[in-house]
């Protein structure tokens, strides 16, 4: 399928296909090779959790604190 065919698809179809391919990804990650400097990023980043430098923040309360209040 190419691109210009995709885009003339309905929105609900371009949403199931971008789920089978999520779904597809997440089956198969372990195929793809994490790259060292990745690897030490996080490595780093688990360490300043574990010493209290940095704290881990709930996904939900970050994107609250994103939204404007309601009115």
């Amino acid at each position: 399928m190419s691109i210009a065919e995709i885009q003339r698809l309905p929105l609900s179809e371009k949403l199931q296909i971008m789920e089978a391919i999520w779904d597809d990804l997440r089956a198969r990650a372990e195929e793809l090779p994490v790259p060292d400097w990745h690897k030490n990023l996080l490595d780093a980043r688990q360490t300043a959790v574990a010493e209290g430098r940095e704290k881990v923040l709930d996904w939900d309360d970050v994107k609250r604190s994103l939204r404007p209040p309601r009115p």
